[in-house]
């Protein structure tokens, strides 16, 4: 089965992610944006908790552009998206809490 990790090189819980899965592939969504389809997908298994609001760049948006729709935000601020997505066969994973781990195996 494949496993995908979407996130940032920089960011330490991806670090995990990836140090965990080395068998994973891992994609860094700031230097390969993720295409207009692939963000539908991730919105629509999602919805607004895709968006990390609690994010540095998030706190530093001014209000009109945190109102724009979140298909725009992300296309826009790549880092806003809370890390890692990942995705093991069919299954899709929201960021490397205990929950996730266990439903991988570890």
């Amino acid at each position: 089965m494949t496993t995908t990790i979407l996130g940032l090189k920089t960011c330490d819980t991806c670090r995990k992610a990836i140090k965990a899965l080395p068998e994973a592939t891992f994609r860094d969504i700031r230097t390969d944006p993720l295409s207009p389809q692939e963000r539908a997908a991730l919105l629509e298994q999602f919805g607004d908790a895709l968006v990390n609001r609690a994010s540095t760049t998030w706190r530093g948006l001014p209000e009109e552009e945190r109102s724009q729709d979140l298909d725009t935000l992300l296309a826009k601020h790549p880092t806003l998206m809370k890390r890692p997505v990942i995705r093991n066969g069919d299954a899709w994973f929201l960021g490397w809490k205990a929950d996730t781990q266990k439903a991988l195996g570890l």
